[in-house]
Formats: structure tokens, sequence, C-alpha cells
């Protein structure tokens, strides 16, 4: 490595710092003010000191915001670097050396290519195991809050899921009322009960809701477990006395807890793996949005890059001095670039066009541009 690019790499590590740090403080300052009565009744309802439980809520939700935020921190970052080199003529300098301004800005373009990768490793193996306290509300800091439950079926079974309100720490059900299809309502149309909590799969038995003081219909819970075909859907206390009470029945079901919650957000905290794995479940069915957001995710290190190729010739071939301009062609830039990728994935959500080019048409539209600016860089 040269001196040259030791020294690009120090300024631009500086300037991805101060911008990273600058948002997120910036983030963390208006959102904690406007929850800050929420800080203050947790603290004095637990005992626990409020700063320590800011800091705790905000240091997740700072590796999101690092995740949304990368792709422009990272733009900006190069594209002060180079301002900033060409406003005390170093560039100039280094160009009449015989250096051209693309060998003088390849250190800018791996350190950005680095932040890249490490938002898209974040995104898979680090914000996954957080989705628990990334997904959790200020006004709900400790996780006892009554979530609304939207219904869903479960296409393998026909099974309804519905219910009164879920207890996400508690994983249950309150008051569920669930529709039984064709061959298991034989004894009545819907299972409810008090309360059901969620059960992971275990060695010994499926996945599935466990139904406690069942309340219809009570000649149920007298009968063999049903099942559809062969498969079975409702165990009852006749056959598995050994786990389940009287009063008690286990529903077995694929579809996970977390997506029993009226609010999808959570499916953006979830690994490419998990949302393609929850395609192939024929219990569920995800819709065309999660489609697109799983080619999203594939194309995001691409979409990333092509901004910078964007924005960096554009500085380059102005050899522009001020940063001003240079803030302003990073905020135009980036707009433009997130409106028609949001634009695309809006049409591949409503299915007017296939998740896959709504999720590649950005690039199809932007690289290039970027090629043609390359190239005229470069010439």
């Amino acid at each position: 490595m040269r001196i040259i690019d030791r020294y690009l790499l120090g300024q631009y590590l500086k300037t991805f710092l101060i911008c990273w740090i600058s948002m997120t403080g910036l983030y963390v300052v208006v959102d904690a003010f406007s929850n800050l009565d929420e800080f203050m009744k947790y603290s004095e309802t637990t005992g626990r000191g409020m700063l320590g439980t800011m800091a705790k809520f905000y240091a997740f939700r700072s590796i999101y915001f690092f995740d949304r935020s990368s792709a422009i921190i990272a733009m900006i970052a190069a594209m002060f670097t180079i301002t900033w080199i060409t406003r005390h003529n170093e560039l100039t300098a280094l160009m009449a050396a015989g250096i051209s301004r693309m060998r003088v800005v390849r250190p800018v373009l791996l350190a950005a290519l680095f932040v890249t990768l490490g938002a898209a490793f974040s995104r898979e193996f680090v914000i996954p195991p957080l989705r628990e306290h990334l997904t959790r509300d200020p006004k709900d800091l400790a996780g006892n809050a009554a979530v609304a439950m939207g219904m869903q079926v479960d296409n393998s079974t026909g099974l309804i899921l519905k219910g009164q309100h879920t207890l996400p720490k508690e994983q249950k059900i309150h008051r569920p009322s669930f529709v039984l299809p064709p061959g298991l309502d034989a004894f009545g149309k819907h299972l409810s009960a008090y309360d059901a909590f969620y059960q992971p799969k275990t060695a010994d038995r499926p996945a599935g809701y466990l139904f406690k003081q069942v309340t219809s219909p009570l000649d149920l819970l007298k009968q063999p477990t049903l099942k559809l075909g062969e498969r079975a859907v409702i165990l009852t206390p006749v056959d598995h006395a050994d786990w389940l009470q009287p009063d008690e029945c286990f529903v077995v079901s694929d579809i996970d807890f977390t997506q029993l919650s009226s609010d999808r957000s959570w499916r953006k905290f979830m690994a490419t793996p998990e949302l393609v794995e929850g395609l192939a479940n024929p219990s569920l069915d995800f819709g065309a949005d999660v489609r697109v957001m799983i080619h999203s995710r594939l194309v995001q290190p691409l979409a990333d890059v092509t901004l910078l190729f964007l924005g960096l010739p554009l500085v380059l071939r102005r050899e522009n001095r001020n940063i001003f301009v240079a803030v302003f062609i990073c905020v135009a830039l980036t707009a433009v670039f997130m409106v028609v990728g949001f634009a695309c994935q809006k049409l591949g959500s409503i299915m007017l066009i296939r998740p896959s080019l709504a999720a590649w048409l950005p690039l199809l539209i932007f690289v290039p541009v970027a090629t043609a600016l390359y190239d005229r860089i470069e010439k």
C-alpha cells in the first residue's frame, strides 16, 4: 500500500465515522426526546437507570440504522474525500505526476466496497438474532403489551388462526378462536380457549399451539386425535394424556408465532435463508412483497456500488472544490435512486411486474449510466 493510498484511506475513514456518528446521533437525539416519558416511566417501574436503558435500546437501533444508511454514508464519505483533495489541489498534483483519476480514488472505492460487504454481513448475520430487540417499541420496553393479532391461514391444513390479541413475551394468544376446516369441524366450527401458547418443534412432538382451558367444542376433548388424511392436526387428551390436561388440546401448525402479528415489519429483520424457507413452507402464503424483498437482498450490494459509481464520476468530472455542492449532488442523486428503487419494488409487490424484475430494474436503469460516466472519466 502506497503513501497516497494510506492517506486517502485515512481521510475516508475519518469522514465516514464523522458522517455515521453525526447521523446516528441526530436520529438518537430526536427519537429519544420524543420517547423520553416512556423511558422515565420504565425506569421508575423497574428501578433500572434511565441512561443505561436508553443506551441499550439505541445500541441495537444504531446497528439497524447502519444497515439502512451505510450506502448513503459510504457515498457521502467518498465524495467528501475526493472533494477535499481537489479543494487543496492534491488531485491536480497527483495527475501531474502521471497518476490517473481512477487510480487515485481506487483505495476510496475499495473502502466503500468493504462498507457495502460489512452492511450485507450485518443484514444476514447480526440483525436477525437481534430481531426481538429491534421490533420492540419504546412504549413497550418491558415487552408486556398486547399486540393486535392478524388473521392467518394455514394453507397446509385450512385452519384459520384468529384471536383477541397476542403477548409476544410469553408467545401467547389470548382468547384464541381458530376456525376449523371441513373434515375437522364435526364437533364445532370454532376451536376456542382462554389462552393458547406457541410450542416449537421438539423430538417428541411437532410445532403448534397448546390450547389451555378449552371452552368449545368441549366434545372434541373426548375424541381421539383429529386428522386430515394421514396428518394429525388436533391432538387431544385421549391419545396424549401424558402431557395434555383434560381441558387442553394441541393444534399442529407450521406457522410461527411471530407471523401472527398484524404488523409485518418483522420480516425486514429476517435473514434471507429464513425468508426463502418461509416461501417453501406450505402452511404460509408469502406474497409478492416477500419475493421482491428476497431479490432485493441479493441485489442490494450491487445497488450500493452502483450508487457510488454514479456519484464519484460527477465529482471527478467537475473537479468541484465546493463541499456544499458535493452535498447537494449526494442528496439529489440518492433521492432519485431511492425513488426509482421504491417505485420498482412497489410495482413488484402488487404484481404489475415480476418480483425479480422489480429488484433488478433499478440496476438495469442506472448501471449503463454509471458505466458511461466512468468511461468519460477514464477518457
